[in-house]
């Protein structure tokens, strides 16, 4: 991927990972355009000199209108980053829980899904383009008190499979950035391993510019979770982060 003269649309782009991504993208030479939920962080990045676009991914009229609004100032459009997400704890012994679920739900796996539908047909016509989908470390090595975050990026995952070999000879790419823990957006707070933000967008743009870009981006500190199966690994690994259980989870009794 020549990231020196893309034109890049990065939805959920406001903050942490997307928001240092679109800074990355710029400073090689893209023309990087940011979709997001806040006013505040919008209008932040208009100032540093981003297109910028209000965006609810669970809401299809709001997905219809970001298209129709970037594509009238973007009609060059080649690259869409999608990674609007909600990161929530649940304990399925309670049947409360289930809102946190369908929110996830609705927020990383449709919302994705609704992004990439609403942008296919312009990239399919140009004949060429890429879409950036976003997944996880747990998507390959579930975290246990997150249940349905793990769910809904290993269905990301599997949709971004599926979703390439549907657009195979369009032109069209599909690439899955897979992010480890990063410090950002507070996870630098419990995890004191959390790979540091600069440190991650380096390595990220570096594999994204290589040649042929590959199917899946993965920073070195991401392949104990993506091939802990294949490594023999996954049992003992997943014991180990069962052990958070207790402490993101209170009132959990045994």
């Amino acid at each position: 991927m020549d990231l020196s003269n893309r034109t890049v649309l990065i939805v959920g782009g406001t903050s942490g990972i997307g928001r240092e991504l679109a800074r990355r993208f710029a400073a090689a030479g893209s023309t990087v355009a940011v979709g997001g939920r806040s006013p505040v962080a919008l209008a932040e990045l208009a100032e540093e000199g981003f297109g910028t676009f209000g965006i609810d991914v669970t809401d299809s009229a709001s997905v219809e209108s970001l298209r129709n609004a970037v594509l009238t100032r973007y009609p060059e459009l080649d690259t869409v980053v999608t990674m609007s997400g909600v990161m929530l704890p649940e304990d399925l012994r309670d049947p409360t829980h289930f809102e946190a679920a369908a929110k996830t739900i609705d927020t990383n796996l449709l919302g994705t899904i609704r992004v990439i539908d609403a942008f296919t047909p312009h990239l399919i016509q140009r004949g060429a383009g890429t879409f950036i989908t976003v997944t996880s470390g747990i998507a390959f090595l579930p975290f246990p008190p997150m249940p349905t975050y793990a769910a809904s990026k290993a269905a990301v995952h599997a949709y971004s499979e599926a979703l390439r070999a549907q657009l195979d000879g369009t032109g069209v790419d599909v690439v899955e950035l897979v992010p480890p823990a990063v410090a950002t957006a507070g996870q630098e707070k419990v995890n004191p391993r959390a790979l540091p933000l600069d440190d991650f967008a380096t390595e990220v743009m570096h594999l994204l510019s290589q040649d042929p870009t590959p199917h899946e981006i993965l920073v070195e500190t991401v392949l104990t979770h993506r091939w802990a199966e294949r490594d023999g690994t996954y049992d003992d690994l997943v014991a180990q982060r069962s052990q958070a259980l207790a402490a993101m989870l209170p009132s959990r009794k045994g």
